[in-house]
């Protein structure tokens, strides 16, 4: 490939600067790449990261602003047509994963974002939700998905710059959503890419009883910021639904989430953006209209 052709790719990696091993291998794993010129910035999440090795570029907060939050300073901050977010426990096995992500979006150009598979690092099957569709099957089959882990992303930078980036205001948990409906309103695909491989350690999120109320805030929010006006209640109702039947042996786990959930209709969800009523259609031809 002539130096002319090679695609650009502005790498944001977040990190609270807790997992140093993690980050260096996730790191080495980006420079590895081939076919691919790369702007890379480590987004250190209320602190300033030191040490990193050549052609990557620190940027410091002085708070933890949140997930989200701190992926966008980093992508304020990076250049390239495309735009890639990993996380800093995560790693690209192959040096040819940037090239072939982007050769897969050129080559497909309604799709507008990328999530590869992830695999445990090592013999451990993968959780189920690691697969973002309502029928999981093989996780090595691609298709069309309608939220996206935000552990491993590739997008078009136009993409995310129209999508309005990641949502500031859910500090963890549903951005991911948002950001594929986003790009499902522009006209393009959101793709789960089974052939794609990025290793990310398996965590549990319900560990933590923040869990239950950031996702029940969220949850509301999502609705409130991204669909039209009727579709909002039956969004809610039909997640509701969905957690009483999951968690209802769990007393103490359903109080925090109706907590979040009476949070996030009270609260505000920040700047609404309805997508349209042809996305609707879209996505329910799709597989999963926006209210299940």
């Amino acid at each position: 490939m002539s130096d002319f052709r090679v695609p650009t790719v502005g790498v944001v990696v977040l990190t609270q600067g807790t997992r140093p091993s993690d980050l260096a291998d996730g790191l080495a794993s980006v420079l590895a790449q081939e076919d691919v010129a790369l702007d890379v910035v480590v987004v250190g999440n209320g602190w300033q990261p030191v040490g990193l090795p050549k052609g990557v570029r620190g940027l410091g907060t002085t708070e933890n602003v949140g997930i989200p939050a701190g992926r966008n300073r980093g992508a304020a901050v990076v250049s390239g047509e495309y735009v890639f977010f990993l996380d800093d426990d995560a790693r690209i096995p192959s040096r040819r994963f940037l090239a072939d992500a982007v050769d897969l979006l050129t080559a497909q150009p309604d799709i507008g974002l990328v999530q590869p598979r992830l695999e445990g690092p090592g013999d451990d099957d993968p959780p189920a939700r690691w697969i973002p569709r309502m029928r999981k099957g093989d996780r090595h089959d691609s298709s069309n998905v309608f939220s996206c882990l935000e552990a491993a992303v590739v997008l078009p930078r136009r993409v995310f710059d129209r999508a309005g980036g990641w949502g500031d205001e859910y500090f963890y948990a549903h951005e991911g959503i948002e950001l594929a409906w986003r790009v499902w309103d522009q006209g393009k695909r959101a793709w789960y890419a089974g052939d794609l491989l990025a290793l990310h350690p398996i965590v549990h999120p319900t560990r933590h009883a923040e869990y239950f109320r950031m996702n029940a805030r969220n949850r509301v929010w999502l609705a409130r910021r991204n669909l039209p006006m009727p579709l909002v209640p039956v969004y809610v109702a039909s997640w509701t639904a969905v957690t009483l039947l999951r968690w209802w042996r769990r007393p103490a786990d359903l109080s925090a989430w109706f907590g979040g959930w009476t949070e996030g209709w009270r609260t505000s969800p920040g700047v609404r953006r309805p997508m349209s009523w042809r996305t609707v259609v879209r996505m329910a031809r799709a597989g999963r209209p926006p209210v299940i």
